[in-house]
């Protein structure tokens, strides 16, 4: 059965029309590459990373659309359907993802998640579809573990090249691997260790590297903070002599922008990469580029020597 989801604007007879002649035979690109499926960026470097010229990717998620507002309109549903592999991460981040993938049986499913150790979600975040902290690819330690995750799923559906697979993750988790120790080395002595960050997307990277994360909202970033919670932030921004509130490329900065006009101190942005916009996309940014320059970021808020 081919995985289907009910998309906004798109009745049941359309969606029975787009099924037809997407045929699971047909999987696999004319130029003998497998098809590879994920649902927002980190998912789709991974298996760039991974697959090399073995595999074409296609990314449910355009540059500059925050992904946990994801959509999948006809095309998406198109590519899920005939893909060798999806790569996608659960627990509610991407529901209309999640939705789809539960009525197919032929592609290769990885779940990110699946191959990490993982957070619950903060009591109150059930109400917004998230059942746990979906954050992971932050923490590159755990990001490698997915990596070799989908190393696992492109093996399955093309065993013929799971040594190739194998070796390219490898590979890029050597790249990670120095990441990893470039952000140890680089919050190794620093004067705070407190960041404020616009929603709750760095937990993870915090728990990996001493840091106390405190977001003005939690882990979706569409949440609104109340009266209460802003006088909150504002009291321990001028206890902890916090320097920098931290704002996103693809989230309105207004709520952080407020909080440290109040506070007299800076905004500045980390980087959730959720999403490159066009703009990093153009100038070739990837992965490991955008996680560095969140480093510099973090040892100048920080005052990292």
């Amino acid at each position: 059965m081919k995985r289907i989801a009910l998309v906004p604007g798109i009745g049941v007879l359309t969606i029975g029309l787009l099924l037809v002649g997407c045929d699971s035979s047909s999987s696999g690109n004319d130029d003998g590459t497998s098809v590879v499926a994920t649902s927002f960026y980190p998912l789709e470097e991974a298996a760039s990373q991974v697959g090399g010229d073995l595999v074409t990717v296609e990314n449910l998620t355009p540059p500059g659309v925050e992904p946990h507002d994801l959509e999948l309109a006809p095309d998406d549903i198109e590519t899920i359907a005939n893909a060798d592999v999806v790569v996608y991460l659960g627990g509610g981040f991407q529901p209309a993802v999640e939705d789809a993938l539960a009525e197919t049986e032929d592609a290769v499913t990885v779940d990110a998640l699946d191959a990490v150790d993982i957070e619950p979600a903060p009591p109150g975040e059930a109400g917004e579809g998230l059942t746990v902290d979906p954050h992971v690819w932050l923490d590159p330690a755990r990001f490698e573990q997915v990596v070799r995750a989908v190393a696992a799923g492109l093996s399955d559906a093309d065993p013929a090249n799971e040594a190739t697979y194998g070796s390219n993750a490898e590979a890029y988790v050597a790249e990670l691997a120095a990441l990893d120790e470039e952000f140890r080395t680089g919050l190794s002595d620093c004067e705070r260790t407190t960041i404020v960050t616009s929603h709750e997307a760095f937990g993870y990277l915090a728990d990996a590297y001493g840091l106390t994360e405190v977001a003005i909202t939690g882990l979706s970033p569409e949440a609104e903070p109340d009266a209460q919670r802003l006088a909150e932030l504002l009291d321990l921004v001028e206890e902890q002599g916090v320097t920098t509130i931290f704002a996103e490329e693809l989230v309105s900065p207004d709520v952080a922008e407020t909080l440290a006009d109040e506070a007299g101190v800076t905004v500045d942005v980390l980087d959730p990469l959720e999403s490159l916009t066009d703009e990093q996309v153009e100038a070739g940014e990837d992965y490991v580029s955008v996680m560095q320059e969140n480093l510099d970021r973090l040892r100048a808020a920080l005052d990292c020597v």
